[in-house]
């Protein structure tokens, strides 16, 4: 399996597509020769990078500006890609932001807003394109995951969670498609260095922001992160790690059961 060649009447869909990784998912594509639909809520942004990504390298992008977190909005997305003319072909869900600190506190609207952009969002756009990429026998989708869904997370309940279902989901219909011509893919980055955290405010142990907080071969670019994922969709991958710490670090975190990880996470993500 394969990503599928690039063809005037198809594109690739990058959700969260006006920073971060999901900016360098669609640059990291455009540069193999594929058309995009990118969205996300901050149209000025789309709009400047589907006119970098045309310049750059003579695709077609379009951008549609669409709140996923909206059901009604998310729901005339399939209806106005279709009015560009175009069959999405290469389908990435990116978009997403995290909720930090003690679940109690958090306001209940926030946490189900991460819900339908991390969970629904992922399971409607699924929905609405994957059954033609069966009927076309070729098809690809990239679920950005994250290494946060690999064990619960205290004080980031939410989002680790929403996360661990995206991985599961996604190693579910990798294994369901094989064979169909469609390849599915979880990438499961760890830390990365984007605007993501001046959202989700995670602190640690101390009072000191996350992402400062970790040592520095662990934090990769967003650059990286998304090479990393377009790289393993195009060889079939079911899931993919970027950087070797995180990789050693996970897989050496399966032989731990939660009952001794949970104490150690909570102590560090307190934030006391």
């Amino acid at each position: 399996m394969s990503l599928p060649d690039p063809n005037p009447s198809s594109a690739a869909l990058v959700t969260g597509a006006s920073a971060g990784i999901g900016t360098e998912i669609a640059r990291e594509l455009a540069a193999r020769g594929h058309g995009l639909v990118l969205v996300a809520r901050r149209k000025d942004r789309l709009v400047a990078l589907a006119g970098e990504l045309h310049d750059a390298h003579g695709i077609r992008a379009h951008a549609l500006a669409c709140d996923l977190a909206n059901a009604a909005s998310r729901s005339r997305l399939p209806g106005r890609i279709a009015h560009l003319g175009v069959d999405v072909e290469i389908l990435v869900n990116n978009a997403g932001f995290a909720t930090g600190g003690p679940f109690h506190e958090s306001p209940a609207e926030r946490e189900l807003q991460q819900v339908r952009v991390l969970v629904e969002a992922v399971v409607a756009l699924s929905s609405a394109f994957v059954p033609a990429m069966v009927k076309r026998g070729r098809g690809a989708i990239l679920n950005v995951a994250s290494t946060a869904g690999m064990q619960p997370m205290p004080y980031s309940a939410g989002y680790a969670a929403a996360k661990a279902y995206v991985l599961s989901f996604s190693e579910a219909i990798h294994q369901e498609l094989a064979g169909r011509g469609v390849t599915v893919t979880a990438l499961c980055p760890g830390p990365v260095k984007t605007e993501f955290w001046d959202q989700a405010g995670w602190q640690v142990k101390g009072g000191q922001s996350f992402e400062k907080a970790l040592p520095r071969p662990a934090l990769i670019s967003a650059e990286q992160a998304a090479r990393a994922g377009v790289k393993g969709l195009a060889a079939g991958e079911r899931v993919v790690v970027p950087g070797l710490p995180m990789r050693t670090a996970m897989l050496a975190s399966r032989y731990l059961p939660n009952a001794v990880k949970l104490p150690v996470m909570e102590w560090l993500m307190r934030g006391e």
